[in-house]
């Protein structure tokens, strides 16, 4: 089965660095095939015959004793990330106008409560719960007044990785091949 792990909070700031030749390899070592990565941000595409919870485990061991440190992975099957990428709407865009992400939930935060849990101001942007996702869009002038930044002193922020809508897209397609 096709899977990807998405990788949170790696290769930004003072975070761990992680070279994706090296998470290919630390991939190959746990016996994952047909292995890719797409970006700098923690992208890893591959097959396997183990169960989501089972990979993410493995993965996240393998990293740590790799990097020496936690590296939350979230490990979503290649259906599911299609599913999300197909109901981002079509003409929610990532341009010079307007924002589009993807907020991929893990299981502990996946619920469509969230939503209105966030300290955000919905007024300012669209934003829905999708297949464990959350996808919000935002207009560029409306991206201050949205507070959509506060989202990070939210809890459920740790469980929760983002991906540009262009990203997003791409992922969907390169496991579509």
């Amino acid at each position: 089965m096709k899977y990807i792990a998405l990788l949170r909070g790696i290769n930004v700031g003072k975070s761990v660095k992680v070279p994706m030749k090296t998470l290919q390899s630390v991939l190959q070592e746990i016996g994952l095939s047909n292995i890719s990565t797409y970006l700098n941000s923690g992208n890893a595409l591959f097959e396997s015959g183990h169960e989501p919870l089972a990979l993410t485990e493995l993965i996240e061991a393998k990293l740590e004793e790799t990097f020496g440190q936690a590296i939350p992975t979230l490990v979503k099957r290649s259906s599911e990330i299609i599913d999300i990428a197909n109901a981002i709407p079509a003409d929610w865009q990532n341009n010079q106008t307007e924002q589009t992400y993807v907020a991929y939930l893990f299981n502990e935060v996946a619920s469509p409560q969230l939503i209105e849990e966030l300290p955000i101001k919905k007024q300012y942007m669209e934003i829905k719960y999708v297949h464990e996702a959350i996808i919000w869009n935002i207009k560029r002038e409306n991206y201050n007044r949205s507070h959509i930044t506060k989202i990070v002193a939210h809890p459920a922020y740790a469980k929760m990785t983002t991906r540009n809508a262009n990203t997003a897209r791409k992922l969907a397609q390169l496991c579509s091949v």
